[in-house]
């Protein structure tokens, strides 16, 4: 049995990418097959993908979901939105000296108020007096990760998203997807790979490093997903041709699986809190495109589920040495499953 101290691992400052490469595709690209490491730049995906395998992308979108603001007392706020329930009703979290109450009305970016309403655990429901997709696009702000130094700037504003992106309400890149141009997905295409998307609106959760040593009692964070009968067709098609499902990020990985509880691939909507560790067994996913992940994150539990643990952590030591560029804005990894 795994424990949170054996995802841990020392990361040099310097290793923490702050800004995207001007080039999508020019990130380098860790190939891990077993315990054999190839190192490639990533627009050699097209060469490790094979026609009749179907790539899995998640198109969300990225909301401009953070909002500083001014109780009526004249306090300070800062709001993250987490999920829209409605085009008139969102979760967020609500930073302020003293919380606010249930009527509680609160002015952001000094452009239009909204009411608080009951808490719902950590966070708090918001009540908008005009659209939230409207009011977010126009007066939002792009929320960075955390270990991002810099506030969000046009760039950036293009950049933190995947050029497929469709479905407003995520308030973190799928972040494989990052690397991913035009041009390269026209190569996959002709080459007979098939693309097929899922939905999955990814949560501050994914930034929050797991607090307790036993894994058993880790709170895994909700996120919302939906799969189409469009992407179940093209999955079975891959399967039944004996080719590859390849997921585009833990996101697409976790909806797939999410939805393989049945023990094949089911089309539909849903809240997953599903929380994959070693000795996970997988249903439907068989490669793994993804970024590098946080030291004792639920990701880092994923991905060593998937890849194998020491091959994980042999994969990680050597991407230190050789100075890859990790999280959101870094390198990225090819990773075959290893059972």
């Amino acid at each position: 049995m795994y424990s949170l101290s054996d995802f841990d691992f020392d990361l040099p400052d310097e290793r923490i990418a702050q800004v995207p490469l001007p080039d999508r595709s020019a990130s380098r690209l860790l190939q891990l097959d077993g315990d054999r490491i190839t190192d490639r730049t990533f627009s050699d995906i097209v060469d490790q993908l094979a026609a009749g395998d179907v790539l899995v992308m998640n198109n969300t979108r990225v909301l401009k979901a953070r909002f500083f603001g001014q109780k009526e007392s004249g306090g300070q706020v800062e709001v993250l939105v987490e999920r829209v329930l409605d085009n008139r009703t969102v979760l967020a979290q609500v930073r302020a000296s003293k919380s606010p109450k249930p009527g509680n009305r609160i002015r952001l970016a000094d452009a239009f108020d909204v009411t608080t309403g009951e808490r719902a655990g950590e966070f708090f429901t918001l009540h908008f007096e005009g659209d939230v997709f409207e009011l977010i696009e126009a007066h939002g702000r792009l929320p960075l990760p955390p270990y991002i130094a810099h506030d969000a700037d046009e760039f950036d504003e293009q950049r933190y998203q995947t050029v497929y992106s469709s479905a407003p309400g995520a308030v973190a890149a799928p972040t494989a997807g990052l690397h991913f141009d035009q041009p390269l997905l026209d190569k996959l295409a002709a080459k007979g790979v098939n693309i097929a998307y899922v939905t999955l609106h990814v949560g501050a959760g994914t930034f929050q490093p797991v607090r307790v040593e036993n894994l058993a009692e880790h709170n895994m964070h909700s996120e919302w997903y939906t799969i189409s009968s469009a992407t179940v067709d093209a999955v079975r098609a891959a399967q039944a041709a004996g080719r590859d499902v390849v997921a585009v990020g833990t996101t697409s990985l976790r909806a797939l699986e999410s939805a393989s509880q049945s023990g094949s691939l089911q089309a539909g909507s849903g809240d997953t809190r599903l929380f994959i560790t070693p000795g996970y067994q997988f249903k439907t996913v068989t490669r793994l495109i993804t970024n590098f992940h946080l030291p004792k994150s639920t990701l880092m539990m994923l991905v060593s589920a998937f890849a194998g643990y020491d091959e994980i952590r042999k994969a990680y030591a050597h991407a230190i040495a050789s100075e890859y560029r990790f999280f959101s804005y870094g390198d990225a990894m090819l990773l075959t499953r290893k059972n």
